[in-house]
């Protein structure tokens, strides 16, 4: 019987160090290139804007430099962005995709969205983890201010106790958050209406 219980503990302490070891795995992950939605697409191709331009987005004087580089994902994994390593720029980059894929861009518009990255975050949490991206939008027109509006876009998901499950799917939620975020600003009739 004392043997027995001897290699059922053993049994536990192995199973214990395998969840260890898959929850702080050390991972550099890098998001994927911006993709449009076929959601946000529609949505454009609905509102019959004229092509626009992107100007310049960045991140708010208020925001630590570490937010808008990676974030720390349990353990010694973290996420960054692709473009130069900034979300602030992913977000532009996401805009400028989305409106390709409706054949609403335009660099030479004089119509022109700009942006300010104020706040983001995301946690794996065990349980439920979840993201949040805020930022100020604006349009403005022939060099005059006609719209300025926070926006904030926010998940949450189921999160695996393993890191090995809970991250990748963190990284994924996130990435899916700056499309969610653009939704957002074309459900804004007067972001919309400032467009045309």
């Amino acid at each position: 019987m004392k043997k027995h219980m001897n290699i059922k503990n053993k049994l536990s302490l192995l199973l214990a160090l395998a969840s260890l070891l898959l929850t702080t795995g050390c991972a550099q992950l890098v998001m994927g290139p911006p993709q449009s939605s076929l959601d946000n697409t529609m949505r454009l191709r609905a509102a019959k804007i004229s092509p626009v331009n992107v100007g310049e987005f960045t991140p708010d004087a208020n925001l630590p430099a570490g937010r808008d580089q990676s974030f720390a994902l349990r353990g010694a994994n973290s996420l960054k962005a692709p473009t130069d390593g900034s979300f602030t720029q992913y977000l532009r980059a996401s805009l400028v995709e989305e409106l390709k894929a409706a054949n609403s861009f335009d660099p030479a518009s004089t119509t022109t969205i700009t942006g300010t990255l104020l706040d983001t975050d995301l946690d794996p949490a065990i349980g439920t983890g979840s993201a949040k991206l805020s930022a100020r939008v604006v349009v403005s027109k022939d060099g005059e201010q006609r719209f300025a509006k926070d926006f904030t876009a926010q998940s949450t998901w189921d999160s695996s106790f393993v890191g090995a499950v809970a991250i990748p799917l963190a990284a994924n939620n996130y990435e899916g958050l700056f499309r969610k975020f653009i939704s957002l600003l074309l459900e804004d009739e007067s972001f919309v209406a400032a467009l045309k």
